[in-house]
């Protein structure tokens, strides 16, 4: 049975059975139909797990990833004994702005995925802020 998105999130708006995976996709989609990277302003991509936290800057027109980091990074894990604090995603920020500035990436647009900008996910955003991306 196939049902549109908009039925599928009255669906969750009215208690229904809906599997959580297929709800995380239906919430990403939504929200990224309207972010979409350039070559002149790429999308950072952030995914958070349980463990760790990883980001991409990709450029959609030409379905390229341009730059990664994650706190599984060697120079991110020698730093810090946990991947999963604020101030592991926070110096993981910093790190991705510097080398996007080295690529001359200054302008991005900031995807945060179907994750609240809160605890790990802000923190990395406020790192990539403070190392000079602009978003």
């Amino acid at each position: 049975m196939k049902l549109s998105k908009r039925t599928l999130l009255k669906l969750k708006n009215k208690n229904k059975k809906l599997k959580p995976n297929k709800y995380k996709k239906l919430k990403r989609e939504c929200l990224r139909g309207n972010t979409k990277g350039t070559f002149q302003r790429p999308r950072l991509s952030v995914y958070r797990s349980n463990q760790h936290i990883y980001a991409q800057i990709i450029d959609d027109t030409n379905s390229t990833t341009l730059l990664t980091c994650s706190t599984l990074d060697r120079s991110i894990k020698l730093n810090l004994s946990n991947g999963r604090t604020c101030d592991a995603s926070r110096l993981m920020g910093q790190k991705l702005a510097k080398f996007s500035l080295q690529k001359n990436i200054t302008k991005i647009i900031f995807d945060r995925g179907p994750y609240l900008y809160h605890g790990r996910v802000k923190a990395l955003a406020d790192g990539a802020r403070a190392g000079g991306l602009q978003f």
